[in-house]
C-alpha cells in the first residue's frame, strides 16, 4: 500500500481516469466498428459521425494526432 498522502491521492486519480478512459476508448472503437461493418450505401452518412468521434478522442487526449489522422484516412479510403 502507498505510504505518502500524495501517492494515495495519485492512486485515486488513476482509478478515476482509468474508468473514464476505458469508456472513451470503447466509444471510439464502437464508432469505428459500426462504420466498418455498415453496408457501402450507409458509409457516406456515417463518416461524419465517426470523424467527429475520432476528433473528440484527439481533443480528450485519448489518441495521438497522427493516429487520429491515420484512422480518418483509412476510413475515408474505405468509403470511396
Amino acid at each position: 500500500m502507498p505510504v505518502t498522502k500524495s501517492v494515495v491521492k495519485k492512486v485515486r486519480q488513476n482509478a478515476r481516469r482509468r474508468v473514464v478512459n476505458r469508456a472513451r476508448r470503447t466509444r471510439l472503437k464502437t464508432a469505428v466498428a459500426k462504420y466498418t461493418t455498415a453496408p457501402d450505401t450507409d458509409k457516406k452518412k456515417l463518416y461524419p459521425e465517426v470523424q467527429s468521434t475520432v476528433d473528440k478522442s484527439l481533443r480528450e487526449g485519448l489518441i495521438h494526432k497522427n493516429k487520429a489522422a491515420r484512422i480518418k484516412s483509412r476510413l475515408s479510403k474505405k468509403s470511396k
